[in-house]
């Protein structure tokens, strides 16, 4: 039996339901696949050559010349790398972390069509976070001849016998432990645990997870995060201690975003920042006010970023019409493109709905919970050609809709598990070529996420105590201390109603690749119009060098610009015209950015990186250098950030 290659490159394939999810006619052991197996490797290959479409043009060249389990062109490489290294123990318990928009739901499939068909198991249990996903596991496994039920109960006991398993979310693991333990017992069963660090959400869920699958036979974690915000241990997760002696997960497979991004596999990331005035009012009838993005304390920017949400000021409209803006620019080159806002809760979900029907004539998808009618909804828009999605939340993680390219992020959470599960709906590559493009608040905390969204990360059970996400250092260590006053306002602020007075956005920058371009502008600038007009479909390295040209062309712009009345422009202050300290506050923070992006490319820690500065340029710490000093430092690490590039 043969079947035609697709008419796609391995670049090009992307992790489409049922695609690259049968296996070979003839496994390695002599075993016979299933009657909608495809042919063994050579002749799989020789078709899509003769089209010009071979995936093995895609395989490292440390694999052998024979592709394993003979899918070449079906598989993308990374793939066919962890079917390899998993086939060589065969372990009861395997973790992989690939990035989202990979394909691991292909790769799981795919390894669960061996396990059935060498008899290693017979039945398969899928635990996904929630019920939309339960149905898309199943939809997806219905297509390579795997038939699961997704509307399985616990009080249902047993699955039917025209089923080979079920799809549950942790939370029926964690009601009722005993029936999946039965279930998972009965037969020889592979348990595909589906973003596995959502087992220690709740301590029911993990002691239920335990309890209900201690007994497979197989067990295969998948994770497109695999850390968590807090130090809730995974089950069937291995620790183990690293240099700081801080236990953390080791994933059998890893497969992160950068390799994913130079394999063309994940899109790139465009971070459109928007800052503005904000203006709010506190219990006691004070009026306060602040920039957007501006270094204050947690509590202040907390509120700014509030105001800046809400959909009763300008900010929200603004950042909505550009987003807009950029979708049309988009589609010109991807026709289906679609756009996703992610919303705190329901209120400002159907507000920001409304906004956007204003902005574009046409109703938005709005989907408020995952109930049935909610994945129905999330379903239709993945088919059609409609612009926007508008979701609380539920859309944030595994969700497979590869049409989005836009997105909003309008939600307070700032956790990097949930930033990630967001960027993730927008990375999956359906063509090369093809950028995600995600507007958000101009706040310290998003920006350093976004700045960071190419580091590999794995869940820590210890951490320092001053440490908010695991990564710690010296620096920020002494800054915490030194800001301990600020702890009580922000106690004191979680009480106050709060009421949203106004809000004004302007287009701050954009981050891309670790840097940052675009030197602000009003909305609808031409300082913003330069950006949000960049074309929907360039290669990573052209859209690196197109956005160095606007901003050259920015500050050409900048420089030869005066006023409306003819005078020429007039000289900003001189660093000595200010206050020392405004100076000295701007370029510690210029500091630590710059320190931040140059630990994640040169995987050093921070405290390492101030230490070789001060022995490179002189001078004592941060908190006691001049200004000299600092920008001694600044200096240094510019040159080599621009130097990698």
């Amino acid at each position: 039996m043969t079947v035609e290659s697709p008419a796609v490159s391995a670049a090009e394939y992307t992790d489409q339901p049922g695609a690259g999810d049968q296996p070979a006619a003839l496994w390695d052991d002599g075993t016979a696949a299933p009657e909608h197996a495809v042919v063994a490797h050579d002749e799989a290959v020789a078709a899509a050559e003769a089209a010009g479409n071979s995936a093995v043009q895609n395989l490292s060249p440390a694999f052998p010349d024979r592709a394993a389990w003979g899918t070449a062109s079906k598989l993308r490489a990374w793939q066919v790398e962890a079917l390899t290294k998993y086939f060589e123990t065969e372990p009861r318990d395997f973790l992989t972390a690939a990035t989202p928009g990979a394909g691991k739901t292909t790769f799981a499939l795919r390894l669960a069509t061996e396990l059935l068909a060498r008899g290693t198991v017979d039945r398969i249990v899928v635990v996904a976070p929630t019920e939309h996903l339960k149905r898309q596991w199943a939809d997806s496994a219905d297509r390579v001849g795997i038939r699961i039920d997704p509307m399985f109960k616990n009080g249902d006991g047993m699955f039917g016998r025209h089923y080979q398993g079920v799809a549950i979310t942790y939370a029926q693991v964690g009601m009722n432990p005993e029936v999946h333990q039965k279930i998972t017992a009965g037969g020889k069963t592979l348990v595909i645990l589906d973003e596995v660090h959502h087992g220690g959400d709740a301590l029911t869920w993990g002691d239920g997870i335990r309890e209900a699958f201690s007994k497979a036979t197989r067990r295969l974690s998948l994770s497109g995060t695999p850390f968590r915000s807090d130090t809730a241990p995974i089950p069937f997760v291995q620790y183990a201690p690293d240099e700081q002696g801080i236990r953390t997960s080791i994933s059998d497979y890893n497969y992160g975003y950068g390799r994913a991004l130079k394999d063309g596999v994940v899109r790139p990331v465009l971070f459109m920042a928007y800052a503005g005035q904000m203006r709010w009012k506190t219990r006691m009838g004070d009026e306060m006010s602040a920039s957007l993005g501006e270094q204050v304390t947690k509590d202040i920017t907390a509120q700014a970023w509030r105001t800046a949400l809400s959909p009763e000021g300008e900010w929200m409209p603004a950042v909505l019409s550009a987003a807009d803006k950029r979708l049309t620019e988009v589609r010109r080159g991807v026709p289906d493109a679609g756009g996703l806002v992610i919303a705190t809760d329901t209120t400002t979900a159907r507000a920001y709905a409304r906004i956007l029907q204003q902005i574009t004539g046409e109703r938005p998808t709005v989907v408020l919970s995952d109930e049935a009618a909610g994945s129905s909804r999330i379903s239709a828009f993945a088919e059609d050609t409609s612009r926007w999605m508008v979701a609380v939340r539920m859309v944030s993680e595994g969700v497979d809709v590869p049409r989005l390219c836009v997105g909003v992020y309008a939600t307070s959470a700032s956790t990097p598990l949930f930033f990630a599960q967001v960027i993730g709906r927008f990375v999956r590559a359906r063509r090369r070529g093809e950028t995600a493009s995600v507007f958000l608040p101009s706040v310290p905390g998003l920006m350093a996420l976004a700045a960071s969204l190419e580091l590999e990360r794995d869940h820590a059970l210890d951490r320092p105590k001053d440490a908010d996400d695991g990564m710690y250092n010296p620096e920020d260590a002494m800054v915490a201390e030194a800001n301990k006053e600020d702890r009580a306002s922000e106690s004191l602020l979680e009480v106050q109603p709060f009421e949203a007075l106004d809000s004004q956005a302007s287009f701050d920058r954009v981050l891309y690749d670790g840097g940052e371009f675009g030197s602000g502008g009003e909305v609808g600038s031409l300082e913003e119009l330069d950006f949000i007009g960049i074309p929907g479909l360039l290669e990573p390295d052209q859209v690196r060098d197109l956005l160095r040209a606007r901003q050259a062309t920015q500050a050409k712009r900048a420089k030869g610009r005066t006023p409306k009345d003819g005078m020429p422009k007039a000289a900003a202050p001189a660093p000595e015209d200010r206050p020392m300290y405004q100076t000295i506050k701007e370029q510690r923070s210029e500091l630590h950015r710059l320190v931040s992006i140059w630990s994640r490319h040169a995987n050093e820690p921070h405290g390492a990186i101030h230490a070789e500065l001060r022995r490179i340029s002189g001078g004592p710490a941060v908190a006691q250098a001049s200004i000299e000093q600092i920008q001694k430092r600044i200096d240094v690490l510019r040159s080599r950030i621009g130097g990698r590039r």
